[in-house]
């Protein structure tokens, strides 16, 4: 065989390569980047401004909002997937419209872009959730708080992550600017309040599915929060029992089925004083309570992600130790970058696993996390906080 023949009958014989474009350049998009090295997936970025963590990947800088610049980058790529949930719906159709394989899917997804939506279609489902209410008005918003012992949680429907567009409120009166500002939005007008849980422990469990419906479940792990964000997960939740465990991937596999999720996703959830699993936030795309997984189970969340968009059999999410802890960094050094105090964390904590953001520090900004994995979760927990510890001041 000559050699113009052989390289004739390498490209005819060539496989093609799974272009997976991700809308979004934050975290979530950099941490897919290993995941897809590996499985030799071409995935293809659409930043919202150039420096994004996921710059690395960035074919694209754009406007997620403007449905010609997602039709553009979409038309390059075979699957469509997001680093966050706030493309608009009109976007995501523009997208199915044209052929583009889009996991989650707008149907599934206008749910997580919407806490009333998600609510109700929560109630449809029969899933237990704190009590709430839509509301438009400082009065019916006070009438609420009357029945629920004078205290409630106000929700702005749509935008809202890490303790943003959550307050705690014991008078109508405190979200009169809220009422003014979603009134001047366009939106409904509405918010969305929920009774003041008495719960013993924030709890969330991940999940992946693929389109054809094949489904796999983490263990069930504790969240940890901080000034409504959250500083740490402890994987698996100590102490949960069985009937807790079970519970919580009662509700995931209902909620995946019910709304025809595709990918990965979490759920939030509240266990209360009186034993009962309630759900407190869901999210369609890999998340911070799942970041364990990428050194403490066998498939992390990010590889599971694209091999549940690919529509591959998914991997196994079994633990690979006893105990694993993720500790956000949440701000970093006051002076320099994290990777100025490698040589310090490294020397004295050569086992962990550093997880770097590439982002400015800034105080209150997740910059990156760091994952421990060991058998006495108290040990374990002490070292992710002298750790994360080492990357502040």
């Amino acid at each position: 065989m000559s050699f113009e023949s052989a390289e004739e009958h390498a490209s005819e014989t060539e496989t093609h390569v799974l272009k997976i474009g991700v809308i979004g350049g934050g975290q979530l998009a950099r941490m897919m980047i290993p995941a897809a090295i590996n499985l030799a997936l071409d995935v293809r970025v659409l930043a919202e401004a150039p420096g994004s963590p996921a710059e690395i990947a960035a074919t694209s800088v754009g406007d997620y909002r403007d449905a010609a610049t997602v039709l553009a980058f979409a038309a390059e790529v075979d699957v469509i997937t997001f680093d966050h949930e706030h493309v608009p719906q009109s976007v995501l159709a523009a997208l199915v419209a044209t052929g583009v394989r889009v996991h989650p899917g707008p149907d599934a997804l206008l749910y997580a872009q919407d806490k009333l939506l998600m609510r109700a279609k929560l109630s449809e489902l029969g899933l237990p959730t704190p009590d709430w209410a839509e509301v438009r008005s400082a009065a019916e918003l006070q009438t609420f708080l009357d029945a629920h012992g004078g205290a409630g949680v106000l929700k702005t429907p749509r935008g809202g992550y890490d303790g943003k567009g959550v307050r705690v409120v014991r008078s109508a009166a405190e979200a009169t600017d809220w009422f003014t500002a979603v009134a001047e939005s366009g939106d409904t007008g509405s918010l969305l309040v929920e009774e003041l849980v008495d719960f013993t422990r924030e709890l969330a469990l991940l999940g992946a599915r693929r389109p054809g419906g094949q489904s796999a479940y983490w263990p069930v792990v504790e969240t940890i929060q901080r000034d409504g964000v959250c500083a740490e997960v402890l994987a698996p939740a100590p102490t949960s029992d069985t009937a807790v465990a079970a519970e919580a991937e009662r509700i995931a596999r209902a909620l995946a089925d019910g709304l025809g999720i595709t990918g990965v996703f979490a759920v939030e959830l509240f266990e209360t004083r009186d034993g009962r699993v309630l759900v407190n936030e869901m999210a369609m795309r890999p998340h911070n309570s799942g970041h364990w997984t990428q050194d403490g189970s066998f498939t992390s969340q990010f590889e599971q992600h694209l091999r549940a968009i690919a529509d591959l059999p998914l991997g196994d999410p079994a633990p690979r130790a006893p105990i694993t802890v993720m500790a956000n960094i949440l701000g970093g050094p006051v002076e320099g970058t994290l990777a100025d105090r490698y040589p310090l964390v490294m020397a004295q904590f050569p086992e962990a696993k550093i997880h770097n953001y590439n982002k400015e520090p800034r105080p209150g900004r997740k910059v990156g996390h760091v994952n421990v994995t060991g058998t006495d979760l108290g040990e374990v927990r002490t070292r992710a906080r002298e750790i994360e510890s080492l990357f502040q001041g």
